[in-house]
């Protein structure tokens, strides 16, 4: 299916230059009569904790979401997950991460916008119940991801993702989710 998606937009006022531009070219091609695709699905990448937390004002003027979680983690701990001295601070388990993408989620759907994620994050195993019970509703991960991914899913009620996501959104520190996601993954034998 074809997208628009806008990256790194982190204020009301850039998408909405945004959409201006994209209507002003439509108008171009209609004038000149060339064909184009009018009801293309527009959204975001919410690749910022600016976003993540406008996600509310942002899903009026969009379609969908996508949680860009390599970026969002580095943004919201202020780490660079290039940088050999600092990378092992890159946690895209830590409790500031899950609640910005949390409220992402709930800000799109209660304006009946769906979320999807692409970074590492959307095929670890270990963030894949979490993501579940927040009710993400796209993942998009490396191909090698997805039979190990499709496996732990249909091992999971709605009921077990929605308790393992509060009890993760509860802790402090990224190692306790770590922890929890451990004996979860011990307990569905993954």
């Amino acid at each position: 299916r074809a997208l628009i998606m806008y990256p790194m937009i982190s204020a009301l006022e850039e998408l909405e230059r945004a959409n201006e531009v994209l209507a002003e070219v439509r108008a171009e091609l209609e004038r000149e009569g060339l064909p184009y695709a009018p009801d293309v699905p527009v959204g975001i990448m919410v690749e910022t904790p600016a976003a993540a937390v406008l996600a509310d004002a942002l899903a009026a003027k969009c379609d969908f979401f996508s949680l860009g979680t390599n970026d969002l983690t580095q943004y919201t701990l202020a780490v660079d997950r290039t940088n050999e001295r600092v990378a092992h601070l890159f946690q895209p388990l830590h409790p500031a991460v899950l609640r910005l993408i949390r409220q992402t989620i709930e800000a799109a759907h209660a304006q009946g916008k769906w979320v999807g994620m692409c970074g590492e994050l959307a095929g670890m195993k270990k963030a894949i119940p979490i993501l579940l019970g927040l009710g993400l509703d796209e993942f998009s991960m490396v191909p090698r991801a997805i039979p190990e991914a499709k496996w732990l899913i249909g091992r999971l009620s709605d009921a077990q993702a929605r308790q393992i996501a509060e009890e993760a959104l509860g802790y402090g520190t990224a190692a306790e989710v770590e922890a929890l996601m451990s004996r979860v993954l011990a307990e569905l034998g993954a």
